[in-house]
């Protein structure tokens, strides 16, 4: 573990694990550095970024590890300022990979500094915290939070890891209460709902690849597709599931697209000429399966059969030389063909 200033001169604590390129991961509401590593579940999607990536972790000030004892950074212009003193601490252009509410800092600094960032990964992401939930629901768990952080705790569990197991689920309630206070648990999730990119999205210039289970219940999923289409170029994977965090569930599904975009295998940049060619048709469904339509739904946009947007799927995934939709929009945000 190591540590770097951030904002007011506060130590940020991170760690990188994994040999590679260097892959920037953090940002999380309730992140540990220690904790996160002894589950089980994260240190396998850890392992399985890190054998081609140099995954570079932090915690925010005043959560974890990263004076802890000092009060929380909930803007977002410090948010920012602390992933920007990560970078500058790996010495390298990085890959940021921006999950839930880190998705924000991550794409307000892509748009502020696209020389120190290669690719950009948003999962479980939003442009607008005020989205996720009604106002009515947004108070009444700040407030039950505030008042009964262990019953809090708890509903967070549920929204965060349906899936879970009784165990894990008490595992993740000690978790969050190990790691944040009553008082830092609702500023910092009053800070989810008060963060607001929308204004930076078209500025982001460098290639992005935003991923979204169908089922997500803590970030509802029309709201990764609204950051997908408000970026330039980006590509979209919808993926199946319910679990909020990207290490719970079918992680493979999740990392496939992410290696492929990010350059599995140390990959250079493809050069325009050695692109694959693709007709303007099948462009145009390349773009349909990378806001994550069906063959049907891209039938009925382009009016066309669902038989006939079933042989061009095909046929750009044979160009392309891909097994699935997924990888097929990442392989074409990576290749700039979208």
């Amino acid at each position: 573990m190591r540590f770097t200033g951030g904002p007011d001169d506060r130590a940020i604590a991170w760690a990188t694990v994994g040999e590679g390129p260097p892959l920037v991961v953090g940002g999380w509401w309730s992140g540990h550095l220690e904790l996160d590593w002894r589950d089980p579940l994260f240190r396998r999607f850890a392992g399985l970024l890190g054998d081609r990536f140099t995954l570079v972790r932090y915690d925010r000030p005043g959560v974890g590890m990263s004076d802890p004892a000092g009060p929380l950074v909930t803007s977002l212009a410090d948010e920012v300022a602390a992933l920007s003193a990560v970078v500058d601490a790996t010495g390298e252009k990085v890959s940021l990979f921006g999950g839930s509410s880190g998705g924000c800092a991550a794409m307000a600094y892509a748009a502020a500094h696209p020389d120190r960032v290669e690719r950009l990964v948003l999962y479980g992401s939003y442009a607008r915290g005020a989205g996720i939930a009604p106002a009515e629901a947004r108070d009444s768990l700040l407030a039950l939070v505030g008042r009964h952080w262990g019953v809090g705790s708890r509903i967070l569990a549920d929204l965060f890891l349906p899936t879970a197991t009784a165990a894990e689920r008490d595992d993740f309630v000690r978790f969050q209460r190990a790691g944040l206070t009553p008082e830092k648990a609702v500023r910092s999730l009053a800070a989810v709902y008060e963060f607001d990119v929308r204004d930076r999205l078209s500025a982001i210039e460098v290639p992005t690849l935003v991923l979204h289970r169908r089922d997500d219940r803590a970030i509802p999923f029309t709201l990764g597709q609204d950051v997908a289409a408000r970026i330039p170029g980006a590509g979209f994977v919808p993926l199946d599931g319910t679990d909020h965090l990207p290490w719970r569930g079918d992680v493979e599904s999740l990392v496939r697209p992410v290696r492929e975009f990010l350059g599995a295998g140390r990959r250079a940049r493809r050069a325009d000429s050695t692109r694959p060619e693709l007709s303007e048709r099948e462009l145009d469904v390349l773009r349909l399966v990378a806001q994550g339509l069906s063959d049907q739904e891209i039938a009925r946009r382009l009016g066309i059969s669902a038989h006939t947007a079933h042989r061009h799927v095909s046929n750009i995934r044979g160009k392309l030389g891909v097994s699935s939709r997924a990888a097929a929009a990442a392989h074409a945000a990576t290749a700039g063909l979208l």
